[in-house]
Parts: C-alpha cells; sequence; structure tokens
C-alpha cells in the first residue's frame, strides 16, 4: 500500500499542472471530497510549484502516520533533510493545538520511522493568512529535530535555503527512505482508535522480536477461536505478560476483527477497570464525531458514545446482564481484559448479598461469568488477559481464580496457556502445575508476552522496576545502565523541579502527568490531595488547556486510574507507605491522624504492586519524587522518607 496519496520528485511535481495532481489525490482519497479539502489541496499545490522551484529533490502529500491515523499534508525530501509541512490554508493565525500537530508528526517519524531516526527533521507550519512570518533564528539541535518553524508560506525557499546551509551536504536516497520499516507502538488509546477503525495489529506495531510476539499472540488466540467454534468446543485462553507488553491489544484485536453482530465469531471486549472503559469509549466516540465532520457525514456524541458501548463494555454490566437473565449472551467470545483482578468467592460473595439483593450466591467472578458463557449450546471462548504482579485490590483473584473455576465446575473445557510463567508475579511452577492438573491443558509459548512495548525508547523499563522492587539494588543499577541513555530516570525531592523537568521533556502533544499512591494520604502539606476526586477521561483524553488534565500537573492519578494506560513522561511521587528500610520494604497505611502497620501479606502484595503499577506508566521517562519531610510534622518526619531516597540514589538514579 502506498504510503503516500501523491509522491514524486521535485522535478516531475513542477512539470505537472495543478489539475493533474488534484485527480491523483482525489483518486487515492477513499472519503467523499468536501470542497474545502479540494481547494486546500489545489492551494497547497500552486504555492508549493511557486516555492520549491530552485530545489531537487522529492515531494510526498498526504503522507500516512499510521499510529496516530493521520496524514502530513506534504513531506519534502531535499538533501540531507526532511521537511514535516503541515498547511493551516485560511488560518490568521499559529494556534497552540497546530503547532503541537507538527511536532508530533516530526517525532512520529523520528521515533519510529527506520528511514528517519537519524535524519534532520524540520517540522514546518504554514498559516497562510498570518501577516508576517514568525521567522526566528534557526539553530541545528542535538537530536536533529529542529524547534518548529512558523510561516505563511511566502518565504518558505529562503526558509529551506537556510536549513540546508546549515546541514552536511549529503542526500537521502528517497527510494530507500520511502520503503523503509515503520515500526510504532502506539498507546493504548491510539491503537484503540487505529484497531477500531480497520487497521490490524501489524499496521500498528513493530516488527522487531517483541512486536512479532505480539502479532504471534493475536494469531494464536484467533486461531483457538476458530478451532473451537469448528469443533463445537468451549474454552478458556489465558494471555500472560509482563506491564506495557500488548495484553489489552491484543484483546482489541480480535474483537475489532469481529465487531459486526451478525458475524458468527462475534465478540465482547470487557473489562473490570473502570477509567479504563470510560475513557477508550470517550476517545472513539469523540473520534467517530471528528472523522464524521471530516467526511462530511456530521454524528452527534450521544449517537457516537452509544454505537461504542457495544464494542467496549464494563465487565460488571455484561455480569449484571447474566444475572438479570438466563439466556446465552449474545457473544461467542467474551474478551475480559486484566482478568487478574476479578474478585474470588468470598469478594463476590459478599458483593452479591449487600449490593445485588442475591444472599443465596455462591460463585466468585471467574466462574460466574464462565457459567454466563457455558450457556451457549455449541461453542464459546473466554480469553483471559492477564498482567503479573498487577492485582492491586482487596479479594483479586489472580490467574489461580479462574483456573480454580474450570478445574472445579467446568471440567469439560478446554484450557490454553503458556509454559513460560516461570516468575513469581505469575505464581511460577505453581501456577503451570496448577494448569496441567485440569486435565485438557494445551500449554503455547505464543500466549506470554515476555517484552515491554510500552516504552519504545527500552524494553527493560518493567525489568528495571521488578529489580527496584525486589530490591535486587545490584541487577538494579546494571539495568538502569543499559536504559538511561534512552529512557531517563531522574530523583528529586522538589515537586516543582519534578513539574519543570516534565514540561521542558515533553514535546508537542505528548502527554505528562503527577501519579501518586492511593494510599499517599501524607502528601497533602505539598499540595497532593489523593482522595480528591479526578475524572480519569478529562486527565487523560483533555488538552492543555484544561486545568481537569495531566498537562496542568494539579490534579494526580492513582494506580486504579492509571492502570492499563500510559503517559509519555510521568513523576511518581513517593510517600511514606512504602518504605526502605535497612533493604526492605515497610508497607503502611495513614489512619486517622497516623500513620499504621500493614501486616496481612496480602495487603503487602497489593502496595508492591501498586507501585509496579506507578512506575511502569511512562512511555519515555520518568521522574521520581522522595518529599524531604519535615521535623515539625510528626506525620512526616525526614527518617520516613529518607531511606527510599538513599535507596535509589544508590542504585544510581540521576540527582536533579
Amino acid at each position: 500500500m502506498s504510503r503516500a496519496y501523491y509522491s514524486n520528485s521535485i522535478s516531475s511535481f513542477l512539470r505537472e499542472t495543478p489539475a493533474q495532481i488534484l485527480g491523483i489525490l482525489t483518486q487515492a482519497h477513499n472519503f467523499t471530497l468536501l470542497n474545502t479539502q479540494r481547494n486546500a489541496w489545489l492551494e497547497q499545490t500552486i504555492q508549493l510549484q511557486q516555492w520549491l522551484s530552485v530545489f531537487t529533490g522529492d515531494i510526498y502529500f498526504e503522507f500516512s502516520i499510521p499510529r496516530m491515523g493521520k496524514r502530513v499534508d506534504v513531506v519534502l525530501v531535499i538533501g540531507s533533510a526532511i521537511f514535516v509541512v503541515e498547511f493551516k490554508v485560511g488560518a490568521s493565525e499559529y494556534l497552540r493545538a497546530d503547532l503541537d500537530q507538527v511536532i508530533d508528526y516530526a517525532l512520529d517519524l523520528s521515533n519510529f520511522h527506520e528511514g528517519s531516526h537519524d535524519a534532520f527533521i524540520i517540522p514546518v507550519l504554514v498559516s497562510t493568512e498570518v501577516t508576517q512570518s514568525a521567522l526566528s533564528h534557526i539553530s541545528v539541535p542535538e537530536d536533529k529535530i529542529f524547534v518548529p518553524i512558523l510561516t505563511n508560506g511566502n518565504n518558505l525557499s529562503s526558509i529551506i535555503q537556510s536549513v540546508l546551509s546549515l546541514l552536511p551536504n549529503e542526500l537521502i536516497d528517497s527510494s530507500t527512505w520511502i520503503q523503509s520499516g515503520y515500526k510504532p507502538t502506539p498507546t493504548i488509546i491510539e491503537a484503540t482508535l487505529a484497531l477500531y477503525n480497520g487497521h490490524s495489529v501489524v499496521d500498528i506495531s513493530r516488527n522487531d522480536a517483541g512486536a512479532t510476539n505480539l502479532s504471534q499472540t493475536s494469531l494464536t488466540v484467533a486461531s483457538i477461536i476458530e478451532r473451537s467454534r469448528r469443533n463445537n468446543e468451549k474454552a478458556i485462553v489465558f494471555v500472560t505478560g509482563v506491564p506495557g507488553a500488548g495484553k489489552t491489544l491484543v484483546g482489541l484485536d480480535v474483537a475489532t476483527r469481529h465487531i459486526d453482530p451478525d458475524d458468527e465469531l462475534y465478540s465482547v471486549y470487557l473489562s473490570g477497570n473502570g477509567p479504563l472503559v470510560s475513557i477508550l469509549q470517550e476517545a472513539l466516540a469523540r473520534d467517530k464525531v471528528s472523522r464524521g465532520s471530516e467526511k462530511g457525514e456530521p454524528i452527534r456524541i450521544g449517537k457516537a458514545r452509544s454505537d461504542v458501548k457495544a464494542f467496549i463494555q464494563n465487565v460488571h454490566h455484561f455480569r449484571d446482564d447474566g444475572l438479570a437473565s438466563d439466556a446465552a449472551p449474545v457473544e461467542h467470545v467474551a474478551l475480559f481484559d486484566e482478568a487478574q483482578r476479578a474478585w474470588d468467592k468470598a469478594q463476590t460473595v459478599s458483593f452479591m448479598k449487600q449490593k445485588k439483593n442475591q444472599p443465596n450466591f455462591s460463585q466468585s467472578e471467574p466462574e460466574f461469568l464462565i457459567s454466563c458463557m457455558d450457556r451457549h449450546d455449541d461453542w464459546s471462548v473466554v480469553v483471559c488477559l492477564i498482567g503479573g504482579g498487577q492485582e492491586i485490590n482487596k479479594g483479586e483473584a489472580g490467574i489461580y481464580g479462574w483456573a480454580d473455576a474450570i478445574g472445579e465446575s467446568f471440567p469439560n473445557w478446554k484450557v490454553y496457556a503458556s509454559d513460560q510463567l516461570q516468575d513469581s508475579e505469575y505464581g511460577g511452577d505453581k501456577t503451570i502445575k496448577k494448569l496441567t492438573d485440569i486435565g485438557c491443558t494445551d500449554f503455547f509459548p505464543e500466549l506470554h508476552l515476555k517484552t515491554s512495548m510500552r516504552s519504545f525508547r527500552s524494553e527493560k523499563v518493567s525489568q528495571f522496576v521488578k529489580e527496584v522492587l525486589d530490591l535486587d539494588s545490584k541487577k538494579a543499577n546494571e539495568t538502569l545502565e543499559e536504559i538511561n541513555e534512552q529512557y531517563p530516570i531522574v530523583l528529586s525531592r522538589d515537586i516543582d523541579t519534578a513539574r519543570e523537568w516534565l514540561r521542558k521533556k515533553a514535546r508537542g502533544s505528548e502527554r505528562y502527568g503527577i501519579v501518586v499512591s492511593s494510599q499517599a494520604e501524607r502528601l497533602r502539606p505539598l499540595g497532593i490531595h489523593v482522595k480528591a476526586p479526578i475524572d480519569p477521561v478529562h486527565w487523560f483524553l483533555d488538552g492543555k488547556e484544561d486545568v481537569r488534565s495531566s498537562y496542568y500537573l494539579e490534579e494526580v492519578a492513582t494506580e486504579f486510574h492509571v492502570q492499563g494506560l500510559e503517559l509519555d513522561w510521568a513523576c511518581v511521587i513517593w510517600d511514606a507507605d512504602f518504605r526502605n528500610k535497612v533493604d526492605a520494604w515497610q508497607n503502611w497505611s495513614f489512619r486517622g491522624s497516623k500513620w499504621q502497620r500493614i501486616k496481612k501479606a496480602e495487603r503487602q502484595i497489593y502496595q508492591k504492586n501498586a507501585y509496579r503499577v506507578l512506575l511502569t506508566r511512562a512511555r519515555q521517562g520518568m521522574v521520581i519524587v522522595v518529599p524531604d519531610g519535615n521535623v515539625e510534622d510528626a506525620t512526616r518526619p525526614p527518617e520516613y522518607y529518607d531511606g527510599t531516597y538513599e535507596y535509589l540514589k544508590n542504585i544510581g538514579l540521576k540527582v536533579l
């Protein structure tokens, strides 16, 4: 598939008429062509033929950025430079959103397009009706991504000449450049939008070892579903993986392949993670409205929200439907994300009695959910997406809860899992034995995702976090040395210093925010109110102008808000709830006016896992803040914090 609607050498582009070029663009455009788009293409073509007459190189119109589901207006490859040109025809000012857009395109090429990794990339915003270009001093940046150049277009020729005069007299081979691989690592929100709009997991993921595993996992799950349908079998599939490995992406990929209710393999994506469901539903709805507007097919936001709710559902709504009726669900395939968080029997029975008026209920949540799918007379498949060490709340059953349910109540169901579950977060050999003892288990190594892809800068971030939390400081130091150049992790004792670091690091619309433990109740003197309610939808989706968004660095999110989601840059503020004392972790909870020790092993694990979630949210880098404490505050003496700070510092974290 061609990456651009139109591609040609600049010399050939100059010889063609605007009408010829418009015809090629129109033919490549698969949607209704609005007059505004047609006129914009004509104006861009006419102006570029004037501005580029003295240059040789190549030109690309509507260059695809699949991770973002967008297209760059124009890409110019001239000499040793790549100019990313975004036109705003008729715009009389330079808007912040437009500036972020062109920076995002430049960053995307630099980060994910192989031919652009080491190239000089110059983002250019052309707002055609601005009275005067905002051309300032141009210098060559260390990372080769230039500060965006703002112009009305009239001086674009001189801009290009000025840039080229600063660069080596070399030529990019355009034929090699356009054929080079595109290896994106989308956020879960970007991935959901792309998959929902017809891309496959292959289109939006890297093709290195980690991403190959991701594609193989998705294909393995799809083949198990097809086999179950063909043989009229019922099966449960466990897809496991480290934080950020792409478990959710696998689930969404399978669900979007069979999104039509009339499809025999009709699937539903379910999650008990309320914030994740709300954020993905709203992101899809907003995108649906935006795309409809671009196509000249307007859709109301309420209708869009209603449409997407059939695709991504809260597992509790699915459960309630199962309670209300004994009928089989309409879906034959149910994909449960973060299935490790399903409740054990005690928690479920208590909830059903107190909240659902079901005094005789006697099943765990996994057992009940499987029983709903077991109502089908022919076949059904349950896919459990399970993160190791991700249980963060009371009564969460983990992989054992599902295995117990199958072993005790559904002996005729087939079980598919990976045999690569040796890490303690999955229970190691105990888990493998548990699954083997069920008696109808097939093991596929492809069902375990062992490589984190959340951070495209380094796949070893989750390994580093595991080593830190396991108090393996020697290995943590070694891993930090491997990742720190590409994925900076820094340490501070001051929140404002951390805020400034985030703002300087982030470019374009790269999202940043502050995350804290839900037990971090003694950050209030620092202006951090962990118990203050936030709306995760606004926090994750709204822009820099909205005080409720993560960008404002005022409202903070906890492990319950961010699990399954990610930021580009994160600030993790480490309170006295999880303290390092003489190479051991101490677990505390603030009750009333003082800290109390957490003695139950189960709650200690939840707290450790909470910090695992927080420390694995950032895709590009993070700053960890361990406050100084206060000698005059009995709830925040410095010794509550100093041990943790010294532990992290001794591992090798750079101090701001």
